[in-house]
């Protein structure tokens, strides 16, 4: 819960009343209790875009370890034969692509704790490379959107667009924490917020 709160907006979105019913279910402040789009969306504007990915790397390793044989090729005739787990793929190849480390890293520094915060952000970190490295082994593709050209090159344009907004909300986030009555502060976070999404389009 720690560290979910301190490196997304999720309070914030909760504060500034974003969205047309409450972030939370009940007002206990647990995960568990969030709805399923405010968990999303937090997750996406600090571009971890976690739930679209976190988990398929560590299943298919535990799976090809509990089922030794030729397995690679079950699942990639799977990706071939198989509408719904092809659409699940791609999908997850299409958030991966929205999803930046190097900024998800600077929503993370805003983590007190930092053993809580290196021990968290390096198992996302680490994760989000098994996950890719088994979608590539199952798509046998040689990059992110590397069979969608159009797609991968609508995302990237919009990466400058995008990638400043980020920044601009971390440091926002910052003087909002530390205590800042600017109203222009909360002004600022609502921009970016809204900015971030437009840009990515599919962030809730």
């Amino acid at each position: 819960d720690a560290y979910f709160r301190a490196s997304t907006v999720i309070d914030e979105i909760s504060t500034l009343n974003i969205g047309s019913r409450p972030a939370s279910r009940k007002q206990t402040g647990k995960i568990a209790d969030l709805r399923a789009i405010p968990w999303v969306f937090s997750w996406s504007q600090c571009r971890v875009m976690l739930p679209g990915w976190y988990g398929f790397g560590a299943a298919i390793a535990a799976w090809k370890n509990e089922a030794p044989g030729n397995n690679t090729q079950l699942l990639r005739r799977m990706y071939r034969e198989w509408p719904f787990f092809k659409t699940l793929l791609s999908n997850m190849d299409m958030v991966l692509a929205k999803s930046s480390m190097a900024i998800a890293s600077r929503y993370a520094d805003l983590v007190p704790d930092a053993t809580l915060r290196a021990d968290i952000f390096t198992r996302i970190r680490a994760e989000r490379a098994a996950t890719i490295d088994a979608l590539f082994e199952i798509t046998e593709s040689k990059g992110l959107l590397a069979d969608n050209p159009l797609l991968a090159r609508s995302i990237e344009n919009r990466f400058p667009y995008i990638d400043p907004l980020n920044h601009l909300q971390v440091n926002l986030l910052r003087e909002h924490r530390a205590g800042s009555k600017d109203p222009k502060v909360l002004r600022g976070l609502l921009l970016t917020i809204n900015g971030i999404s437009a840009g990515l389009r599919n962030s809730g």
